[in-house]
């Protein structure tokens, strides 16, 4: 037996069905094309001639979700990773801190690192290429010595480890102080977490090092920043950079606050990174908002999208 042989023969299209174009639904219509851009108009005109589609839409929703949240005096928690920080978006993220549009920061352990050398020496960022195999990646003195002593003197006094550093950094004064987001929140009173796993950090790496300080208080951050979630009933939670460590971090503290009975309804999460990956895209931006809120994924540069957001809520 053998299947069916067809022939050379084409298609009959008589009786074809059509309709009027005029009678089909559309996913896109004229009053949602861009516009072209006066510059007379102003950075509030260039947003108002984008398209209305896509990620164009979503960056319009975003900051109004932000502006709402501020208007309303809800929360605003920014998840930060190191490449936010590296890309030298301090100083937009201090004006957001200043302009009121920042409740509370969650680093993980490189943004914290990066910071602290922005603050102590003005540059960060080593060529790890360069230097791995000579055995020197990750053994700058300053680095290594004074974020553990941090750590550990912040441990002695229950102290969370971002809080330790932020404290540290307020006493030394440190010359390019005004660069650093650790030293504007110790400044404004923004209280600043981190989240780390032992050995991912180069400050692990040194004598100084001590795993009951970092793990006493990262712990301890994990429950302030609990705390912070449990306040974002309508507010706003930006993950950017960040493609592992604070996904999951997030994850669980929204877990620990439904599990207390705390409504997060209206809570507006947005993933920012150059790619989507699987952690933020679940664990930010569709589980914790399934049925309550809204989530938005916007793919781009942090040096480009930051900056494009802040500017918006002028």
């Amino acid at each position: 037996m053998t299947a069916v042989k067809f022939d050379y023969e084409e298609f009959d299209l008589t009786g074809v069905q059509t309709y009027p174009l005029s009678s089909r639904p559309s996913k896109v219509t004229h009053q949602q094309f861009a516009k072209p851009f006066d510059p007379a108009d102003g950075f509030d005109g260039f947003i108002a001639s984008l398209p209305d589609l896509l990620a164009a839409a979503d960056l319009r929703a975003v900051v109004a979700a932000m502006k709402s949240a501020q208007a309303e005096k809800r929360g605003i928690v920014w998840g930060l990773g190191a490449h936010v920080i590296k890309t030298g978006l301090g100083p937009v993220l201090i004006d957001l801190m200043e302009r009121g549009f920042v409740s509370a920061i969650a680093m993980n352990g490189a943004g914290l690192i990066h910071d602290f050398e922005v603050a102590l020496a003005g540059s960060t960022s080593e060529d790890v290429e360069a230097v791995l195999g000579a055995g020197r990646f990750g053994m700058a003195d300053e680095t290594g010595r004074q974020l553990n002593a941090a750590i550990a003197a912040g441990a002695k006094e229950s102290l969370g480890l971002a809080q330790s550093v932020c404290r540290h950094l307020h006493d030394a004064k440190p010359p390019f102080g005004r660069l650093s987001v650790l030293c504007a929140a110790a400044r404004l009173g923004v209280p600043v977490t981190a989240h780390v796993g032992i050995g991912t950090d180069i400050i692990h790496m040194h004598p100084d090092a001590s795993g009951e300080a970092i793990g006493a208080t990262s712990l301890r951050d994990f429950r302030y920043f609990t705390s912070f979630v449990a306040g974002l009933e309508g507010g706003v939670y930006l993950n950017c950079g960040s493609a592992v460590m604070l996904p999951e971090v997030f994850l669980k503290a929204v877990s620990l606050v439904r599990n207390r009975g705390i409504s997060l309804d209206g809570l507006t999460t947005v993933n920012l990174d150059f790619v989507r990956m699987y952690r933020p895209e679940t664990n930010v931006v569709r589980r914790p908002v399934a049925g309550t809120g809204r989530g938005y994924s916007i793919t781009g540069h942090h040096e480009i999208l930051i900056p494009l957001i802040a500017a918006a809520l002028r």
